[in-house]
């Protein structure tokens, strides 16, 4: 197989360009892959320094940049800015993924309507596989689409199932639909119908999940509308921080609380690791017609390039063409896909 090419928004996040490019540094040193480094050419250069792999990071000149608190439609205006041309080279077929850590709704713009979707897909969903003492559980949809249809939530199900499957390992992963009461029957009218739709697919749905279940590690797959997914996702980042600092805080209250922090330090170690996103690069937008990777506004050089990572891997493990069996072969019959 050819080496990935991934395309990188080089101007879009907090930090960027100086740790968007030395995060695809990085990537170049670790990963066999070609790297299109997407934004002001002067800018790039003069991080990237005189001595880089010029056949595998290759600079893209894109003038203009999408800000942080734009509206998300303004990338499509913006045909110059490196966000929309990234986008591009993925739309021609000259990029085999994209990663951003600029406006996330800019990004979610292109990938759904610059890049597209996949066939068979309605609408692509973003994932995102949340820590639990057993592994990890993906959550499926976290922000993209706020209105859905049963038949949305039915593909959602399918996608997480491809990607608990195809990238995480996870044989027969076992699904669960987002409600208020674990008896079948219990949500609104949305996760009632949807319910109905998942039971007659050849999906491992094991009926409704409560919040509990999110982070008890009971389902490998719990899919629910993006309203939902973002305000759990929002509130977990939130919980997490929070949690973190009230240790801290009471770590500061005795010498003998201080002791135990120092005993327990590779224990929490650990722990930070599994939370941390910058272990993970980013979250996908699944069902795209190419990988499109979102990674946080704050993102470091490590976190640009375990995204780089994440993209790479969408490509090698033939992802889309897996989602497109799964699709065909999981839906029921009366679903056309």
């Amino acid at each position: 197989m050819d080496k990935p090419r991934i395309a990188v928004d080089c101007m879009g996040g907090d930090y960027a360009p100086e740790e968007i490019v030395k995060g695809c540094l990085l990537a170049s040193k670790e990963f066999d892959l070609i790297l299109y480094l997407v934004g002001q050419q002067e800018r790039i250069e003069n991080i990237l320094g005189k001595n880089y792999d010029k056949d595998r990071l290759q600079i893209v000149h894109a003038e203009d940049v999408v800000g942080m608190g734009e509206p998300p439609s303004n990338v499509l205006k913006k045909k110059k800015s490196s966000l929309y041309v990234a986008g591009l080279l993925l739309r021609e077929n000259l990029a085999d993924g994209l990663v951003s850590a600029g406006n996330t709704g800019a990004v979610l713009t292109v990938g759904k309507f610059l890049v597209g979707a996949l066939e068979g897909i309605e609408r692509p969903a973003i994932g995102v596989a949340l820590p639990n003492p057993k592994g990890r559980t993906v959550l499926i949809d976290v922000g993209a689409n706020v209105d859905c249809k049963p038949k949305h939530l039915l593909q959602f199900a399918i996608i997480g199932h491809t990607y608990a499957k195809e990238i995480l390992g996870i044989q027969n992963p076992r699904v669960g639909i987002l409600s208020i009461g674990e008896e079948e029957g219990k949500g609104n009218e949305l996760v009632r119908e949807s319910y109905i739709l998942l039971k007659k697919s050849k999906l491992n749905f094991l009926g409704n999940a409560e919040g509990r279940d999110i982070y008890a590690g009971t389902f490998d797959v719990i899919v629910c509308d993006g309203f939902v997914g973002n305000v759990i996702l929002k509130a977990s980042e939130s919980l997490g921080m929070a949690v973190l600092q009230m240790i801290k805080e009471e770590v500061q209250k005795s010498l003998l609380a201080k002791i135990g922090a120092l005993l327990m330090k590779p224990a929490l170690n650990n722990f930070k690791k599994k939370a941390d996103f910058a272990e993970y690069g980013g979250i996908p937008l699944l069902g795209a017609k190419k990988p499109v990777i979102i990674t946080h506004g704050r993102a470091n050089a490590k976190a640009i390039k375990n995204a780089i990572r994440v993209a790479s891997e969408f490509y090698l493990q033939h992802f889309n063409e897996r989602l497109t069996e799964e699709l065909r072969n999981l839906s029921p019959k009366e679903v056309k896909i």
